[in-house]
């Protein structure tokens, strides 16, 4: 655009030589002028933006230089992590790989020495093949000698036999050698009879060493346990209150238990008799809590006896898991472990079952242990082998079939284990030597002194042996055996048994206990029958 300032002087020349015009001519003189000064502040305003444009170009290309280098310095930076990653990397593959070779060639070397070791070896083995080959070669000759000098010496003896008997020579022959038959067969008994009973008398010094070594390895304490446990009472009152009126709190309380309540004179004390110890021990936690809490009507009974009867398993599985931990023997199913915890609360002969059963578990593992078998096997026999002893009251048969089945039942596959449980009374075949190891420990852990009584065994047998027969008949939910086992308390179903079937239940089973069970005195059978209607009010 051409700079404003070249038509000042024109614009002069017109107003000077125009001085004179008519006011037409003045206007177009002024239209020019404004034209023009609006020329030179157009030109003076593109000039500022030019400026402004210019700067702002010149900024915008120093901060984009500025990205540039920021930019190139990040690439640069990001180059060099990249190649250290990588010589980093390069550096571990280059010392495992050296690692590698290193225990590589370890290898070999070992390899190497083994091989020349199994070298010389062998040219040792063949020296002395070939020694013993050569010596059996010489003796082998020697005794070819020896067998004909043998014939040599028969056949002229056979000869002077025949000479002398007049019998032929196939005779002679014959009779000799039925002699030296005869003499060798006597030999060979007499030996025999010799190698026995050395054997014999070898095997029971040995026998007799282990288990009198096992038996002073381990000393186990003996524990024994009663059927009448005693409950302490803060005052005589509370007798009063536990019997209720008429009668109807201790006879719920022995009904939903199952146990014998004994009150008399004795003051502060009740006692609970069962020959059941897990009933016992439901009853006397039961009887505590009623005690402790003050109330006594029947719904809480048995609400408080189904409590205890809960707490009671739960410490039944924590006296399984105890006892397992205790003796070694891991991976057990769960049902095994509550039946191995309820041994906890059942006796034999007086002695605790699941004591005992530890006690065998250790017995058997050291006479493994002493013979050169392997004695977790062992350890694990000897611990579940009177599992059965948990159920018998309930199942038919006797604890070591029991105890065999359930095991099998709940995954316990090692058949070592099985027959040891079925078979340590010998009721089965025996086909593993543990079963001969548990049978052994587990006298060894009865015989002990103090450790057994077998009266009280006898009596809590024929408290069972009575249970049993009441429950045999039809409709019958429970039976107890109470007041020392003169007395079976026996629960019917109300809807399954009416009122006239008790009494003929009652006589059944009085007449089967006569027919199958030796008592003193006599025993009292009563049945009772309960019909309960509940309703709940919202």
């Amino acid at each position: 655009m051409p700079s404003p300032m070249i038509f000042l002087p024109q614009l002069a020349a017109i107003s000077a030589t125009d001085s004179a015009f008519s006011p037409a001519s003045m206007i177009a003189i002024a239209i020019v002028v404004v034209s023009a000064a609006v020329i030179i502040a157009l030109w003076m305003l593109s000039g500022r933006k030019l400026q402004r444009m210019r700067r702002e170009g010149e900024q915008l290309i120093e901060s984009a230089r500025i990205e540039a280098t920021a930019k190139a310095s990040a690439l640069e930076l990001e180059a060099e992590r990249r190649a250290n990653e990588r010589r980093v990397a390069a550096d571990k593959q280059i010392a495992q790989s050296l690692a590698d070779t290193k225990d590589a060639q370890e290898r070999v070397n070992r390899r190497e020495i083994s091989v020349e070791k199994r070298l010389e070896q062998l040219e040792q083995r063949e020296d002395a093949i070939e020694k013993r080959s050569q010596a059996l070669q010489e003796t082998q000759a020697k005794q070819t000698l020896v067998l004909a000098e043998n014939q040599r010496v028969l056949e002229q003896n056979l000869q002077r036999l025949s000479d002398l008997s007049g019998l032929t020579q196939e005779q002679a022959l014959e009779q000799f050698m039925q002699e030296v038959r005869d003499a060798s067969q006597r030999d060979a008994a007499v030996l025999q009879h010799k190698i026995i009973q050395d054997a014999e008398l070898k095997a029971r010094e040995s026998a007799r060493e282990i288990t009198i070594m096992a038996m002073q390895r381990y000393g186990g304490e003996s524990a024994t346990d009663a059927t009448v446990r005693s409950v302490k009472l803060p005052s005589d009152d509370l007798k009063g209150r536990i019997i209720g009126r008429e009668g109807r709190n201790i006879r719920t309380f022995e009904r939903a238990t199952g146990v014998d309540v004994l009150i008399d004179d004795t003051p502060g004390v009740i006692a609970i008799s069962c020959f059941d110890r897990v009933r016992q021990a439901v009853a006397v936690e039961a009887l505590q809590r009623l005690v402790a809490d003050g109330r006594v009507h029947p719904a809480r009974i048995e609400e408080v006896v189904e409590q205890s009867r809960h707490d009671i398993h739960e410490r039944m599985m924590k006296a399984g898991n105890d006892a397992a931990i205790e003796a070694g023997v891991p991976g057990l199913h769960v049902k095994i472990i509550e039946m191995m915890g309820r041994l906890h609360y059942r006796t034999s002969y007086g002695q605790n079952v699941l004591r005992h059963s530890i006690e065998v578990a250790f017995l058997s593992q050291l006479i493994a242990n002493q013979l050169g078998l392997d004695g977790t096997v062992a350890r694990r026999a000897g611990f579940l082998h009177d599992i059965g002893k948990a159920m018998d009251h309930e199942i038919e048969g006797g604890h070591p079939a029991i105890g065999m089945d359930f095991a099998k039942r709940h995954n316990e596959k090692n058949e070592a284990v099985l027959n040891a449980i079925g078979g340590h009374h010998n009721d089965i075949p025996t086909t593993t030597p543990y079963t001969p190891i548990v049978t052994t420990a587990d006298a060894l852990s009865g015989a002990r002194p103090g450790a057994r009584r077998e009266s009280m065994e006898h009596y809590i047998k024929r408290l069972e042996q009575l249970e049993h027969i009441a429950k045999l008949q039809q409709g019958v939910a429970e039976a107890y055996a109470i007041q020392a086992g003169r007395e079976v308390r026996v629960i019917v179903n109300a809807k399954q048994t009416d009122d006239a079937r008790c009494f003929t239940i009652a006589q059944e089973i009085a007449k089967q206990v006569e027919a199958e069970m030796t008592f003193p005195g006599e025993i009292k059978v009563t049945v009772l029958r309960e019909h309960r209607a509940d309703a709940i009010a919202h």
